[in-house]
């Protein structure tokens, strides 16, 4: 046996409080007919939290035991852990989500139980007239300002703010403190990781009727000062004109494709996290024989080799592998 065909896994669907109905109306993920979904974890590997295979011989199983089973097969010539150092998903801001900050790997690898850090990037797929973003600090600001702020309830006015088009991608690298505002869909590749410490969080209240948990000690800690505001990343050519590179770094590769016709997507050498952004394509694999369109998630194991798709009309799809 071999794990050498492309995956579709069932979506995981979280009912945080900020979340929304466009993960169903938009995105064409099959949430339940009520309440208010925020996020639908696509492809994921931590601890209990598990994608579960839908097609094909692995039907059924989760992806930790594919790690498992096939290391070589997924990974290619590089198994960089014993889980799948990747987790993607969509996110469904209706509200605002907490100031929050995630550690980096060494700060991570301290934590009890430990946890690997946290760098992510965002791909803006929708945003509503005035939807903003919160990312970074604005210049100058320290520790000590930052204390104080959160002293005075004035974090807000401590924080970089943009107005992000459908479109833009931000890279926010772990100890970067940040969220997303209400009003954005966005699809995010992040590190297998869930840790998040909350700074601010609007004074709201959980389902429960309490303040959700604040970590402000830890997340001032965590706050690298140095780093400043975060801008959209500006697209860089490849050597193929229909594939854009938005975020080079040491967790992942982030290209964006635009094509209407035939690509090949894969090398042999690694997976692919493939996302579909826009548009519609079908594959030339047996068990990816299927119209895959707008919030269509699929992984390609390196053992899968190049996957030939179709475009069935004008397509954007995001790629995501390791370095």
């Amino acid at each position: 046996m071999s794990l050498n065909y492309p995956l579709i896994f069932k979506p995981t669907f979280r009912d945080y409080i900020w979340g929304g109905r466009r993960l169903g109306t938009v995105l064409n993920k099959p949430i339940p007919e009520e309440g208010i979904f925020a996020e639908s974890w696509e492809v994921v590997d931590h601890g209990e939290d598990q994608s579960i295979v839908a097609n094909g011989p692995e039907a059924g199983k989760t992806l930790g035991q594919l790690v498992q089973a096939f290391p070589q097969d997924l990974f290619g010539v590089k198994t960089p852990s014993e889980t799948f150092p990747l987790l993607f998903k969509f996110l469904d801001a209706n509200r605002d989500l907490s100031i929050q900050v995630h550690p980096d790997d060494a700060q991570g690898a301290t934590l009890d139980p430990p946890d690997l850090g946290k760098t992510e990037a965002w791909y803006i797929l929708d945003a509503q007239p005035g939807a903003k973003v919160y990312v970074g600090l604005k210049e100058g600001i320290t520790r000590e300002d930052l204390a104080k702020a959160v002293e005075e309830d004035k974090v807000i006015d401590a924080m970089h703010v943009l107005e992000p088009h459908p479109g833009d991608c931000l890279f926010i690298p772990a100890t970067t403190v940040h969220a997303l505002g209400k009003g954005l869909l966005v699809a995010e590749i992040q590190q297998a990781s869930n840790t998040t410490f909350r700074l601010y969080d609007w004074g709201r209240v959980g389902a429960d009727g309490k303040p959700r948990a604040l970590h402000i000690e830890q997340s001032l800690e965590t706050i690298d000062y140095e780093k400043g505001p975060v801008q959209p990343q500006e697209p860089q050519p490849t050597s193929d004109p229909d594939i854009k590179r938005l975020v080079t770094c040491d967790k992942f590769i982030l290209d964006r494709w635009e094509f209407d016709d035939r690509k090949s997507i894969g090398d042999g050498k690694r997976f692919h996290i493939v996302a579909v952004l826009e548009g519609k394509i079908r594959s030339s694999h047996s068990q990816l024989d299927q119209a895959l369109g707008k919030g269509s998630t699929f992984l390609i194991p390196a053992a899968c080799g190049p996957l030939s798709l179709r475009a069935l009309e004008p397509t954007v799809l995001l790629d995501m592998y390791l370095p």
